[in-house]
This record gives C-alpha cells, structure tokens and sequence, in this order.
C-alpha cells in the first residue's frame, strides 16, 4: 500500500517551511518514525518523522524548495498502517 506523507501543521500561524535535508533518498528502506526530512521556518528547525516503515518509492520536492501545510512530500511503500 502506498502512503502519502504530507507537510504537517507545524505550529500555529505557521503556514510553510523550506526543505533544508533529506535524510533518505528514493528506494531507500525506512523504519517507522525514522526523519525523513528536515524543515526550516523562520521560527525553528523541525525534523518530519515517518509514519510507517517501508520503501521510499518518490519524493515530491527538493532541498531548498518551499512547502505549505498539507503537501505532499513523500509516497512510501509499506504493509504497516499508519499510527
């Protein structure tokens, strides 16, 4: 099953955030929770966990690029369902 993983609220009136690392590349295995991106706003710095374990199967935005609440970052690959 394919699992989307997007761009969470962050903290209120936070809206977006650029892509500063990608922790994992497309094809790699991932356990639940692992990092998979970290995020900067002009607040703080926040690290975006996995939800499920499994294969990154695509990564929708690069290093650097600007994000806003709900999208999608990353489709991953698993049997497990999401906490």
């Amino acid at each position: 099953m394919e699992i989307q993983v997007k761009l969470p609220e962050l903290s209120p009136g936070v809206m977006g955030a650029t892509i500063s690392l990608w922790h994992y590349t497309e094809d790699d295995t991932i356990k639940r929770d692992d990092d998979l991106v970290e995020i900067l706003t002009d607040k703080a710095t926040f690290n975006v966990p996995s939800p499920v374990g499994g294969r990154i199967i695509k990564r929708f935005v690069s290093e650097g690029e600007t994000v806003h609440t709900g999208d999608l970052l990353v489709t991953i690959e698993s049997t497990q369902k999401p906490l």
